[in-house]
Order: C-alpha cells, then structure tokens, then sequence
C-alpha cells in the first residue's frame, strides 16, 4: 500500500490504536527512536515534535513490533491495519 503523509491518514493510522487495546499518546521526550512502548502496559508514546512524516513513519514501525487483535477492528481499519501490517510483511519475506 502507498503511504501517504496526510492528516487524514494519520488519524486513520490513529484510530487502529484507538480501537485495540493499546494507548497512543504523544508527549515531548527524547527517545532514540522517536518513540517508546511500554508493553505491559499497552502504552505507546510519540515524540509530539515530530513533522507529520515522522509520526506516520513511527506509527507504521510500531504497528510490526505490536500485536494487534483485528477481531475488535471495524472493517475498514482492519483493512488499513492488514495493507499496512500483513501485506508489507509478507513483501519484505
């Protein structure tokens, strides 16, 4: 799937976390990668300094380190999260 470095598509990128049990939050901090995931706690936070193309490129980083369950997915961000997720692993094999 292309990517794209929009607004819109960060918020659809968003929203897979929103509906799984992991938090998003972005905070101001300084982590080597831009990002920090607390594993225990199903917490993920972003640099919030970060331009519009660092955090879909974190959240895209995070989305393969995370296991994320698509049964409490709606259709469409299931989708986004399989053509993100599933497809550029299987690319990448």
């Amino acid at each position: 799937m292309e990517i794209k470095y929009t607004p819109a598509f960060l918020s659809k990128m968003e929203d897979i976390f929103a509906e799984s049990d992991h938090f998003l939050r972005y905070e101001k901090g300084n982590f080597k990668s831009g990002y920090c995931i607390l594993k225990e706690k199903k917490v993920i936070i972003v640099n919030k300094y970060f331009s519009l193309e660092g955090k879909v490129n974190c959240l895209l980083e995070i989305l393969k380190q995370i296991v994320v369950d698509t049964q409490k997915l709606s259709e469409k961000t299931a989708q986004l999260y399989e053509s993100l997720v599933v497809k550029e692993t299987i690319t990448q094999e």
